[in-house]
């Protein structure tokens, strides 16, 4: 599809409006999403006695920077293929309503490829070349989340790929970097943790839903359809907090990790939203509440630990 009239540059853009492009370019509201998962990775590795605050950073700056590329990535690619138009809701909007220009974006989005690989050189010298292996897949997924000709946003495994990339791996990585090793309660206490990643993209999938299947996409929300993919949602949702009860009686996580619970309030909220409403611009705080839901968790998750370690 040909986008003419979209040619303009971010020059033409009062300057005073600049940052708040490139800021909502970045969908700042889904960042969490790469901070949360390193975080409570690198908590977890505490006990080792090894945590190296240097690689944490890098590590962290490294997710972060493939997860705006990665946004990068997806607002271009549904430009070229005509699926976002200045009246787009949940998008940053960059190309279609602010006037930057498509290549632009494209280009920053391999330079925070390239940056992000640089910072992958310190990770791996610091602790093993077989990180350097699941760095490229990590941005692979990146890419051919919306880019490629079979795009995984278009089919019904965008909540597992986003949700078990960004939870089990960015979890099971940071914690490896650390400590050098791994182990099978790393993998679990990260399980919910890709839970709520993955709700994320459920809650995007929901909003967007007629949209995508006009599109052409087979998302999960579009197969199973509105009600059951909200119920979907609902059990994601309940799935990680009880998963964190069974932990804790398990004796996998302290009875601190209970601080998690608080997270369902904002939950709850979510999905009430997504039951009354279905008007994509009226369901963006459904989806806010989706993205503070993973944030309350994971922050909670996190000082849990933190108590458990100190306390």
């Amino acid at each position: 599809m040909q986008h003419q009239s979209l040619s303009g540059n971010v020059s033409k853009i009062k300057p005073d409006k600049n940052w708040r492009i490139w800021w909502m370019l970045l969908r700042p509201h889904t960042l969490t999403a790469a901070f949360i998962p390193v975080t409570i990775g690198t908590v977890l590795a505490l006990p080792s006695g090894q945590i190296n605050i240097w690689v944490f950073l890098a590590m962290l700056i490294a997710s972060l920077s493939i997860q705006v590329a990665t946004n990068m990535f997806n607002e271009y690619f549904d430009y070229v293929r005509g699926l976002d138009n200045e009246n787009s809701v949940g998008i940053g909007g960059a190309i279609v309503r602010n006037g930057v220009k498509p290549k632009t974006v494209l280009y920053l989005a391999y330079l925070l490829f390239i940056f992000s690989a640089l910072l992958g050189v310190f990770i791996c010298i610091s602790s093993s070349w077989w990180i350097a292996l699941i760095g490229v897949f990590c941005m692979a997924i990146g890419y051919f989340y919306t880019g490629g000709p079979l795009p995984i946003a278009y089919t019904p495994f965008g909540e597992v790929a986003s949700g078990g990339l960004m939870g089990v791996g960015l979890v099971g990585i940071s914690y490896y970097i650390q400590t050098g090793e791994w182990n099978t309660n790393i993998f679990l206490i990260s399980i919910p943790v890709s839970i709520l990643i993955g709700a994320i993209l459920l809650s995007n999938n929901i909003r967007d839903l007629e949209g995508d299947k006009e599109n052409g996409r087979k998302t999960l929300a579009i197969l199973v359809g509105r009600k059951r993919a909200t119920d979907i949602l609902a059990g994601f949702f309940l799935a990680a907090n009880m998963l964190v009860v069974l932990f804790i009686a398990l004796g996998i996580l302290s009875p601190w990790t209970l601080l998690v619970l608080f997270s369902l309030v904002k939950s709850y909220i979510a999905v009430r939203e997504f039951k009354k409403k279905s008007i994509p611009k009226e369901l963006m705080n459904a989806m806010k509440s989706t993205a503070q839901t993973n944030t309350i968790f994971g922050v909670l998750l996190t000082i849990a630990l933190l108590l458990d370690y100190f306390v």
